[in-house]
């Protein structure tokens, strides 16, 4: 996919979060009645509780789609995202964060006086012994973003649109997605879909089954993702529904890597093998290796070996983005490519 003198590779629409990281033992998730792995949507009142509670490791900027236009930009990607967030201190190191890592946030924020000073998201992060992470969010100002936080002509300037799945749960949001697919599709461009949550996709399913078939040219899943999509326990049943309804799909399967869905045929890509420390953010990061290859005219291949290696850096570290800018150049997989600096593999 070339550049054909658009703006942005990818554009991004997710839920803007304040991300608070913490270590806990699965003791204290069965306590606080969380089912690990799982992402569950909080109140206020909840998320202070939880936080009371916790001694946070990191605070840094988060949510889903947003982590993934980071990681993508640091690999070399010209990158956008629209996202709600309030006027307040967590709304504007959000915007910063964004800037400071080279990514176009051109959202406006939330107006106060009409939302009743719904406060920026934060997602609390608990994270097991094992890796594994326990997510408890409260979705605040994000629960704001409509059909009007659309912005066609951000749309217009980038290959591709990539929609997060977390955003699903407001009918408002659901119309916001179809309403950008549209026009995504209006000017020529592909549509990218994480399904996020196996839980946000029981919730919605049917809704989620017509935006895949419907509304999407690649879609990004996990194991327990693509098999709650097609209710499911084996994956090599879910992924033939994919083929049937996706032209492209990235699959991954944690310690297995990944599968790759194009026209029918599916391609296994092998995982890079690292120390798990947290898993949070590692399909954010693979779905953007993957499409920061795509946007450069990597072959699938590529794009999946890539992305698996983004993925790989990210769970070596407790955080959903890379420690330092341009980490992945340390791999000695990569070397620069001249013209734009995305990180080119090479077999």
């Amino acid at each position: 996919m070339a550049h054909q003198n658009k703006k942005y590779d990818i554009l991004g629409i997710g839920n803007a979060i304040t991300d608070i990281l913490a270590k806990v033992e699965p003791s204290f998730l069965e306590k606080e009645g969380l089912t690990q792995g799982s992402m569950t949507l909080i109140d206020a009142d909840r998320a202070k509780e939880l936080e009371s509670q916790l001694t946070p490791e990191h605070i840094m900027g988060g949510g889903s789609v947003a982590n993934t236009c980071v990681v993508a930009a640091q690999l070399g990607a010209r990158v956008a995202y629209l996202g709600k967030i309030a006027r307040d201190e967590a709304g504007q190191q959000f915007a910063t964060d964004m800037q400071n890592n080279n990514v176009t946030f051109s959202s406006q924020p939330l107006n106060t006086q009409v939302f009743d000073n719904l406060p920026t998201a934060r997602c609390i992060v608990m994270i097991t012994p094992d890796g594994q992470r326990t997510m408890a969010t409260y979705l605040g100002a994000c629960t704001c973003f409509t059909p009007d936080d659309v912005l066609e002509e951000e749309i217009a300037r980038a290959s591709i649109l990539y929609l997060e799945g977390y955003l699903f749960d407001p009918p408002h949001a659901q119309e916001a997605f179809r309403r950008a697919a549209s026009m995504a599709h209006k000017h020529g461009r592909q549509v990218a879909l994480s399904l996020s949550d196996p839980f946000c996709v029981g919730r919605h399913r049917a809704a989620f089954l017509d935006l895949v078939k419907n509304h999407i040219d690649i879609l990004f899943a996990n194991e327990d993702e693509i098999c709650a999509l097609y209710t499911t326990e084996s994956f090599d049943k879910a992924a033939y529904y994919t083929a049937q309804d996706t032209t492209l799909a990235a699959l991954t399967r944690s310690a297995l890597g990944s599968v790759i869905v194009h026209k029918g045929q599916l391609t296994a890509i092998s995982p890079i093998p690292t120390r798990v420390v947290d898993s949070t953010g590692a399909g954010d990061a693979y779905a953007a290796g993957f499409m920061a290859g795509l946007t450069s005219g990597r072959t699938l291949p590529e794009c999946g070996r890539i992305a698996s290696i983004a993925a790989s850096e990210i769970i070596s570290h407790y955080g959903a983005r890379p420690l330092n800018y341009f980490s992945l150049r340390s791999t000695p997989s990569f070397q620069p490519l001249a013209g734009n600096g995305l990180l080119k593999f090479f077999t």
